[in-house]
Order: structure tokens, then C-alpha cells, then sequence
């Protein structure tokens, strides 16, 4: 970073970590200008002072602020002071919560150059994705004085490991307040917060304060002091939005764009941004699957590196997508809502969301992954034209967006995501199920009376996805949703459709040619079962007539017996049969 006040980022204040009061030691000094920081952020400079003093701060700052550092640094002066320092290896005095398992570990990284300036302090990284008796262990043989995780795996290990001393516990730090509540993590955070003493001090972190936060701050912080900075914004003639949400390198547009049309309108974005580093959010882990597959088989994005990632997929592989995201110099990174907060990637250029968010608050985290730090940036939404009412909603909210006109450019990619999905049946059926999940998650909304279920036109969608026909799902049948726009395949045999892993189809061959020898078991049974249930059907409804039904029947039966003996012995007089043939139609030849 420049140290220079002049080329300074704008980000900066003129405050200097070394101007601070009180004076931070020359370890955390030195530490900091080995990364490159000289000057604090806004939020640096009012949130550090206050906790070094040993004051509860409750900090609402705008994501890319600088919050990691905000807290980390005095995080680290505070155990230094402590009258523990340096402490025993079970002896633990500080912890750091925060929502998601990537969050804790970008958290636990960033410290590492402060924590290494302590002695004898061990910090432990706790997340899900493996398991716990290994945590365990790690603390067991190296201990544990920094406590940096989710709450999850936090909960476990305090209620596991009773040799864990929280006695002398300095500072407790919740990062993404505000997520820690969403994400139902209330009960964990509460049982944490009632094991440690209520002489600690306390830092709640969050880009945007909601009643729960506001709730959890009177529970767990003593006379705090409310911290709230807030970025400038562009104005211009007809926005005189200061003090926006968003930062002031951030340039936001929305993109109205109808269903079937946005597919392609996102390749043409990819493509005019290869040289870019990209993320591209969507709704469900279903359709990160999908695109993930479907993008890199359409030519012109061949040469994209486009890397997937969300919330199921194992712990390793999104560690991995990260790192190679992180580390490239340009690409795409497609995912969900998991990577939506905190995560601080270097050289964001741009954020697409292809599907907005459930939760309007996660729009701000979405976008605040560019533009960081004083950096510049764009974000696109890409909305219908039955929810552009959002636009307004945000602007109100403080985040103001521009229109940005569909690129005429833009060729139709349904042609070639149809023959992607003719070539690997895997295309064909992630294309289904992340149709169905979209459609359900579009039912949760949050913003309902914007994101309006009953007027979502599916056949449009449809046709988006690449789809061959409708699924035949509750929501389609049940409901009348419009499928104008929607042109289904005509004469494919889907079950010719391959797969492209060649194991995959083999299993699947099999289990068609298995299918297909239980019908054919089947069907005499099920002959059998018919006949069975007909004749059962029959005499049990014999056993169901009266007495009286019975000979009301019998006699109907007797007189058409006597009528057709009548007509023969008519035929036999005149000659129109002889005796022994009229006998053998009464069956009394046998009685001669």
C-alpha cells in the first residue's frame, strides 16, 4: 500500500496506525506495515482507540471497511496487556465468532502475523467440515488461547472439553452479527456468551443493524459504544444520496432483462469481461451445478476459467475453489449466498446477480465483495420487468442503482445449451432439478409482494434454463402460471439420452435393463391378480344379494333357457334341424 498522502486510497483516513491513542506496541507496528497498512480506515480509527480502552463497541460500518483489522488489532494489544500473558496452554482469553467456515478461515489467517508478535499464544481455527474429536485433540496437545470459529463447532468443543479454562477470558469478538442470528445460531451464540465472565470486553461487528442485533447487544455488551461509519456516495444531479450502504467506488446497475433472455445476456457479459475477475451469484446450490456445468460447454466461454461453489459441497472442495479463485488473475466464481459476506478476495472487478437475493440485506454483502477498501468496482442485478419495484425498494434503503439497456450484441445460447444437454443427459437433469429449485426458493422471498410467486412465467424461465419440456412438478400443474414464451423440443427419445461419464451411463443401462426384467415378472402376476381379484369380486358380490335378489335372478335365467329350448323345438318341426342335432344342443344325447 502507498504510504504516500497524496496517491493515498480515498478509503484512508490521514490517521496513521502509529498516531493512534492509545499507542499501539512496535511488534503490532512493525506487523502492520510488513502487510503494507500505514493509514486506518475510517472504521480503524474510531473502533480501535475504544477497545484498547477497554470499551464494548457495537460497530455498524459498510462491508470492505477494514472491520477484520478493526477488531484484530486491539484484539491482539488487549491479550498482550492481560494478566494471564502469557497464558497456560488451556487458558482461554479470547474468542471470534463469526457465521461461515470460509469467514473464520480468511479471520484466522489475517491474525496470524498478530497473534505471531504474542508469546506462548496458540490460536485454533474451529469449523465444521471435519472432525470434532480431531479439533479436540489439536487443543488437547497444543491448546488453545485464541478461539477463532462458527458457532457450531464452538458450542461442541466448549461443551465437550471441560479442561478449557474461560475464566480469565479478555475479549469476545461476533463478526456478522447480524448473519449469526439469521442463520438460526441464536441458541449457540447464547450458551458461548453464558460460559464466559461478564468482565471481558466485547465487539459486535455487522454491516447492517436489525432488531436482533440490537437484542443481542443489550445481552452481551456493558454500556457499549455504537460505532457507525458509513461510505460517501457518488451524487449526481438526480440521486443527493449521501451517506449511502454501498462504498463510493461501487458503481451499481440493474439490468431489466425477462427470463428467457438472461442466459444469454450473461454470456455476453462474460465474455466482454474475460480479462476480469468475476462473481456470479444465483439463487440455489442447484443452479450453481447447473451453470457450473453448462457455461464451460458453450464455445465461446471455453477459454473462462469458471469455478462452482456452495454451501453442500464438502469442506475441501470449497477451501480448494477458493484458493484457485483467490489466486487467479482473471475468472469467474459462481455461487450462492456462502460467499456472499466477509470474504475478502483481492481484484473483485465485478458482481453479477443473476437471481437476487431471498433477503434483501444479503444484496449489500453480495456487492460489497468489489470495490473494497476505496477500490473500484461494478455490480449488476439482473431484474424482470414485473420486479423492477426492487430498484425502488433499494434506493430507499440507501442503494441507489442505475439501468443498464440488454446488450443487443447477445446471441441466443438456448440452441446451444439444448444440444449441451442432447450430448450428456447429466446437462438434461441438473437443468430439471435446478428449474424446480428455483422455482421453489422464488416462493420464498422475502420481498413477496415484489417477487410475486403467482406472476412468475415459467415458460420463459423454462426456455432460459434450456429446458426440453415443463417438468411435470405441483407448482406448474397446480397453479396457473404463464408458459407463454415456452417452445418444447419436438421427437427426442429422452431415454436415448447418454450420459457423458461413461461409468454413469453403463450403471444407468443396467438399471434400465433390470426395469425393464421386473415388468416383464411382473406382468403374470399382475394377470393373475386381475383375475383372481375379478373372480373374488364376483362371488363376493353373490354373497352381498339378498334371498331374494338370488331368485329373482335365477328365474331370469330359467326363462331364457326355456326360450331358446322353445326356438329349437320350432326349428326341429320344420325341418330346420335334425333329432339327434336338436338333442345335442339340449345335451340330452347323452341320456339316450
Amino acid at each position: 500500500m502507498d504510504s504516500s498522502a497524496n496517491t493515498r486510497n480515498k478509503a484512508l483516513t490521514e490517521t496513521r496506525f502509529s498516531d493512534l491513542d492509545p499507542p499501539l506496541s512496535g511488534e503490532i507496528l512493525e506487523a502492520l506495515a510488513q502487510s503494507g497498512f500505514e493509514f486506518c480506515t475510517p472504521v480503524q480509527a474510531a473502533t480501535i482507540p475504544l477497545l484498547c480502552n477497554y470499551k464494548d463497541v457495537a460497530v455498524d460500518a459498510a462491508t470492505g471497511s477494514g472491520k477484520t483489522l478493526a477488531f484484530l488489532v486491539p484484539l491482539v494489544e488487549i491479550l498482550r496487556r492481560s494478566s494471564s500473558y502469557p497464558p497456560k496452554p488451556h487458558q482461554v482469553l479470547g474468542i471470534i465468532i463469526s457465521p461461515t467456515r470460509e469467514l473464520s478461515t480468511q479471520i484466522y489467517n489475517v491474525a496470524q502475523p498478530f497473534v505471531s508478535t504474542l508469546t506462548n499464544v496458540n490460536s485454533v481455527l474451529l469449523v465444521g467440515g471435519r472432525e470434532v474429536k480431531t479439533d479436540m485433540k489439536t487443543i488437547e496437545e497444543g491448546g488453545a488461547n485464541l478461539m477463532i470459529g462458527t458457532p457450531g463447532r464452538l458450542y461442541d468443543i466448549m461443551e465437550r472439553m471441560e479442561n478449557l479454562d474461560f475464566r480469565n477470558l479478555e475479549i469476545l469478538i461476533l463478526d456478522e452479527a447480524d448473519r449469526l442470528l439469521e442463520m438460526g445460531f441464536q441458541k449457540q451464540v447464547n450458551y458461548i456468551v453464558s460460559r464466559l465472565p461478564k468482565l471481558r470486553r466485547t465487539g459486535l461487528f455487522s454491516a447492517t443493524q436489525t432488531e436482533g442485533v440490537a437484542e443481542l447487544a443489550k445481552a452481551g455488551l456493558r454500556n457499549p459504544v455504537r460505532v457507525e461509519v458509513r461510505a460517501e456516495s457518488k451524487a449526481n444531479s438526480s440521486q443527493q444520496l449521501a451517506n449511502s450502504k454501498t462504498p463510493s467506488g461501487l458503481h451499481l446497475e440493474y439490468l431489466e432483462c425477462e427470463a428467457d433472455k438472461k442466459s444469454s445476456q450473461l454470456v455476453d457479459l462474460l465474455i466482454k469481461n474475460k480479462t476480469k475477475k468475476l462473481i456470479v451469484y444465483f439463487m440455489t446450490c442447484a443452479c450453481v451445478d447447473y451453470w457450473g456445468l453448462v457455461l464451460p460447454q458453450i464455445p465461446s466461454l471455453k477459454s473462462l476459467c469458471l469455478i462452482p461453489i456452495h454451501g453442500d459441497m464438502k469442506q475441501k472442495a470449497r477451501d480448494k475453489a477458493l484458493a484457485s479463485f483467490t489466486d487467479a488473475s482473471s475468472g469467474v466464481l459462481l455461487c450462492t449466498d456462502v460467499a456472499a459476506r466477509g470474504l475478502d478476495i483481492p481484484g473483485i472487478d465485478c458482481i453479477v446477480q443473476y437471481d437476487p437475493p431471498q433477503d434483501p440485506n444479503v444484496f449489500i454483502h453480495r456487492v460489497g465483495r468489489t470495490a473494497r477498501l476505496g477500490r473500484q468496482g461494478s455490480a449488476i442485478v439482473f431484474l424482470s420487468s414485473k420486479e423492477e419495484a426492487y430498484v425502488e425498494f433499494l434506493r430507499i434503503r440507501r442503494v441507489p442503482l442505475q439501468e443498464k439497456k440488454c446488450s443487443e450484441e447477445a446471441s441466443d445460447v438456448t440452441p446451444l445449451i439444448r444440444s449441451a444437454a442432447l450430448k450428456d443427459r447429466a446437462v438434461m437433469e441438473k437443468g430439471l432439478k435446478a428449474f424446480v429449485s428455483y422455482v421453489r426458493a422464488y416462493k420464498e422471498h422475502h420481498c413477496s409482494y415484489i417477487f410475486r410467486w403467482k406472476e412468475l412465467e415459467i415458460g420463459k424461465l423454462a426456455m432460459g434454463y434450456g429446458l426440453f419440456q415443463l417438468p411435470s412438478m405441483p407448482e406448474v400443474k397446480n397453479h396457473k402460471l404463464s408458459i407463454d414464451g415456452f417452445t418444447p423440443a419436438e421427437g427426442i427419445n429422452f431415454e436415448a439420452i447418454k450420459y457423458k461419464d461413461k461409468s454413469r451411463e453403463k450403471q444407468r443401462k443396467k438399471n434400465l435393463q433390470a426395469k425393464k426384467e421386473k415388468q416383464e415378472q411382473q406382468k403374470p402376476e399382475k394377470a393373475k391378480k386381475t383375475s383372481n381379484k375379478a373372480a373374488n369380486n364376483d362371488s363376493a358380490a353373490v354373497r352381498k344379494l339378498t334371498a331374494k335378489q338370488r331368485r329373482t335372478i335365477q328365474n331370469v335365467e330359467d326363462e331364457e333357457e326355456m326360450a331358446r329350448d322353445y326356438r329349437l323345438l320350432k326349428k326341429l318341426k320344420k325341418g330346420a334341424i335334425k333329432e339327434d342335432e336338436f338333442d345335442k344342443l339340449l345335451g340330452t344325447d347323452d341320456l339316450v
